[in-house]
Parts: C-alpha cells; sequence; structure tokens
C-alpha cells in the first residue's frame, strides 16, 4: 500500500500498514505533511505546524521497527494536538495573546500517554481564544475554515482538529470539552468525537487554567477526548488516554469496560429528535430522523421521548449556572457589582443565569452541584433498562463565520427564523451536567451538503457503549465520508 491511498485510512489502518511493512513511518508523515502544505494554508486547520520533530519521531518509530521493537498501538501514526494541551518544547498558547510565546518544558499527561503509544506529533490545532467558542478563531493564528465550506467555521473549541481530520491531514486529534468542543467540531465536520466519563482522562498541562495551575478540581465540567475518522480509533485512543493521572494511579488502575451488547441489534435505545427547548432546523432534524428509521427497519429496539426521570428544563439551567460559575473567580470587583445588580432580573436567558452564576454564594453552588449529581443518578435509573439514548449534537449544521464582538448577542439563521447563539449549549449539556461519556457519530448530510452528527449518550464509565453503538450505526448507514476537494 502507497502513502496516497493511506490519506483517509482510520488510524488503526494506518498503524497496521506501518507494522506490516507496507509502508514506513517516515513516508507516511511526509505524505501528511505535503497534504499539509498543500490544503492548510486555505484551511488553517493547524496553527503550529512541528515538521521537523514529526519527520524525527517518525524515523526513530522506524528505526525501533526495524529492530523488532513496538512503541505503542500508534506506532509511527501521524496525529495533532489541540493548542491547549502543553507539549514539551512547543508553543501552546490556547489561542490566547498572553500565551503567544508560552514554550512548556513538559507535556500534558494525555500528549505524554499518546507519545508513549507510539504516535508522531504533527503539531497543535487551531482553537478559539481560551477556548470560548463554538468557532475557531484568534489574534494569533486567525481563522479555521470549515473543508466543507470554507465560509463557515468548524466548530470549536477543537474546530482545528475536526478540520484537519476531515481533510485527510491527520489520524487522529487530541480534543478538550465542556460546552460541546469535541462534539460540535465533529457534527459540523461529518468526524466521530468523543466526551468521555469525567476525569476519566487526567487534564493535567491542559490550558485553562492557567499554565501555573496543573491541578484542576474534579467537579470541573471540562474533559479530555479523542476526535477521529472512524469509532475503532476513539476506542483505542480512550483505552490509551483514560486512567488515573499521578496523583492517582499508585493506589488505583482502570481498564475499559466492554461495550453492553456485541450486536446492534441487542441494544435497547432510546432517542428524541426535536424538543421545544431549543427547537431543531429542519435540515438537522431530517437527517437524523432518516437515521433513526434506518436503526429501526434494522430491528433495534428504539423508544422516542424524554425519559421519565429527566426533567430538560431543569439539567439546562443547572448546567448554564455551573458552566458560569467557573469563571467567577476571574471577576474583577467592578465587574462583580455590575453582575450582581443584572443577576437581580432574571429572565430566563443564559446571561441572567450567567450573572447570578458569577455572583451567587458557596451555597447556591453547592445546591447546584447537588443537582448535577441528581441528573447523574437519573440517567443512571434510565440505563438499567436502556443502553444508550441518541439525541442531536447541534441544533444546526455548521455556521457562516461570525466574529461580532457581542458574543452572546450573535444570531444564527435556520430556515425557520433566526436563533440565539447561546442555543448552542442545549443539547451538549445533558452528558456534561452528569458527567456521562457521549459520542457524536456522522449520520449524513443536509439537503445543502452540510454533515450532520448524531449524539449518542451512554452510562456512566461505560464510554465503550456509546463508540460501538457510533461503530455499529455507521455499518448501516455508513460512517465518515470525505468532502470533496481533498483527494489529490
Amino acid at each position: 500500500m502507497h502513502a496516497p491511498g493511506l490519506e483517509f485510512a482510520s488510524a488503526l489502518e494506518a498503524a497496521q500498514a506501518i507494522k506490516k511493512g507496507r509502508i514506513s513511518s517516515v513516508e507516511l508523515t511526509q505524505h501528511i505533511l505535503d497534504r499539509i502544505d498543500r490544503y492548510n494554508p486555505s484551511l488553517n486547520a493547524i496553527a503550529i505546524l512541528t515538521k521537523d520533530n514529526a519527520l524525527a519521531q517518525a524515523r526513530t518509530a522506524d528505526e525501533a521497527q526495524a529492530k523488532g521493537q513496538v512503541l505503542g498501538p500508534l506506532h509511527g501514526v501521524p496525529i495533532t494536538i489541540k493548542d491547549a494541551f502543553e507539549m514539551a518544547g512547543v508553543r501552546t498558547t490556547a489561542g490566547a495573546s498572553s500565551l503567544s510565546e508560552h514554550v512548556p518544558k513538559t507535556d500534558a499527561v494525555a500528549v505524554s500517554r499518546l507519545r508513549e503509544a507510539g504516535a508522531v506529533f504533527l503539531g497543535h490545532t487551531n482553537v478559539s481564544e481560551m477556548l470560548s467558542d463554538w468557532q475557531s478563531y484568534n489574534d494569533i493564528f486567525g481563522t479555521t475554515n470549515n473543508p466543507w465550506d470554507s465560509e463557515r467555521t468548524p466548530g470549536g473549541s477543537t474546530g482545528g482538529g475536526a478540520a484537519a481530520l476531515a481533510a485527510g491531514l491527520s489520524y487522529l486529534s487530541l480534543g478538550s470539552d465542556q460546552g460541546g468542543s469535541i462534539r460540535v467540531p465533529a457534527h459540523f465536520c461529518g468526524v466521530y468525537g468523543h466526551k468521555p466519563t469525567l476525569n476519566l482522562i487526567p487534564l493535567e498541562g491542559h490550558i485553562p487554567p492557567p499554565p501555573n495551575i496543573r491541578h484542576i478540581p474534579p467537579y470541573d465540567l471540562n474533559v479530555a477526548g479523542p476526535l477521529a475518522r472512524d469509532a475503532s480509533d476513539l476506542k483505542l485512543a480512550i483505552e490509551i488516554l483514560g486512567g488515573p493521572g499521578p496523583q492517582r494511579e499508585i493506589a488505583y488502575s482502570w481498564k475499559l469496560p466492554l461495550a453492553r451488547k456485541t450486536r446492534l441489534a441487542d441494544y435497547r435505545l432510546g432517542y428524541v429528535i426535536n424538543d421545544p427547548l431549543c427547537p431543531v432546523s429542519s435540515e438537522v432534524a431530517d437527517v437524523i430522523s432518516d437515521a433513526v428509521e434506518a436503526l429501526g427497519k434494522a430491528g433495534i429496539h428504539l423508544k422516542e421521548g424524554w425519559p421519565s426521570q429527566i426533567k430538560p428544563s431543569a439539567q439546562y439551567d443547572t448546567y448554564r449556572y455551573l458552566l458560569a460559575s467557573t469563571f467567577a473567580s476571574d471577576l474583577k470587583p467592578d465587574q462583580f457589582e455590575r453582575l450582581r445588580e443584572r443577576a437581580k432580573k432574571q429572565d430566563g436567558t443564559h446571561e441572567a443565569i450567567r450573572a447570578l452564576a458569577l455572583t451567587s454564594l458557596h451555597g447556591r453552588f453547592k445546591e447546584a452541584s447537588r443537582r448535577r449529581i441528581a441528573a447523574r443518578a437519573a440517567w443512571q435509573e434510565y440505563f438499567r433498562e436502556y443502553d444508550a439514548f441518541l439525541m442531536p449534537t447541534a441544533f444546526v449544521p455548521a455556521f457562516s463565520h461570525d466574529h461580532s464582538p457581542s458574543f452572546w448577542g450573535r444570531r444564527l439563521t435556520t430556515p425557520e427564523g433566526e436563533r440565539r447563539y447561546e442555543d448552542m449549549l442545549f443539547w451538549i449539556c445533558f452528558a456534561t451536567l452528569s458527567g456521562l461519556p457521549a459520542t457524536t457519530a456522522p449520520v449524513g448530510l443536509t439537503r445543502s451538503g452540510l454533515p450532520v452528527g448524531i449524539q449518542i449518550l451512554g452510562p456512566y464509565l461505560e464510554d465503550a457503549t456509546p463508540i460501538d453503538v457510533a461503530k455499529k450505526i455507521a455499518d448501516i448507514i455508513g460512517g465518515f465520508r470525505p468532502p470533496k476537494g481533498f483527494n489529490q
């Protein structure tokens, strides 16, 4: 097998090609670097390219193979890292001008685990400033474009990683997610993304928080996770990345539990396609409806509607409150006073809930934290009878670039009318609030040719189950397909 036939292969297929001697890591890495030279100028997916380091790692992989040594399951496979994870000797900025020259001396824990697995690092992929948008642009590296339509965003904040995968510029990408930052780019770019169970993958060395703070509270919402072109690669990545961090590994070990079923027909799946709290645009709903219909025709047990234990409105409000509260420590006194005045006028908007969260006393935060645990318990009760729950990832497909300074004042256009930007929080909130694993899987294209991904929510700590459902869905309706214009 020669390199030009591998650009859209899975990471596992690329690793096998190297292992069996059909191609060397240097040949494969050089081929991907050539593609980056050709396509990245128009995409701007990879912000910091480490060409010399990548080729040096590839040579090390080939030298090891010549001696009969295997570095790990990603031996010699070129991958990308979100510009939020510290990489030793490589600028790591999180898209923030204040960190534009930050060069860490050590790897983030997740990066270290991928290095130990034998991966070749191509560099850092572009993000939104401090990972705070569903678009990927910043003052240091500019704007990342969607491979399906350069006038549209690839999503954020792991938009560069998703765009690189869709364009065949990488075999795996490391990302992070607390507001949909893995799942939304996967949905917008037509690739797979997995938000793992909370705390499954250590976040030491992730920015934010600032580089000098390496310890993240266990109640934080953020998680590290992979994006890929094949669901099997997600499972491999979770097996590599998962497990206790440096402070806990002395007493704990971890093994990924098997998926609940071996055949898709044996799964019991619930689903919702729409909700009046956040109506899904017809172009997205139609694709998801077709996918669910195909699953039903394949004999899978499906039940429509929210589980009786789940109160979507309450979980959404709790999620928005906790998401906003994570930024409270950064407030200046004058900001605090202005927000406290705004918090007195509760009108159900994200702006009002954010003001309340940022100015609340500790008791209110503790109560929200209890509701968060209750939400997880409610989902776990549901998962005693059902194996996974299907829902949209977002109510729209990839939207046009919009860098308006009034973040919450932005509006998104759908066939049914104009929508608030903050509505992007709704469909991703349930997995994040409850700390449950969720996989976004491509299930088709809209009438205008944009990708749509379905979100598969799984049981706590059983990450293999939603990933397996995603893999089996692909067997029925197809999975990743490359966008036009990237096959050369």
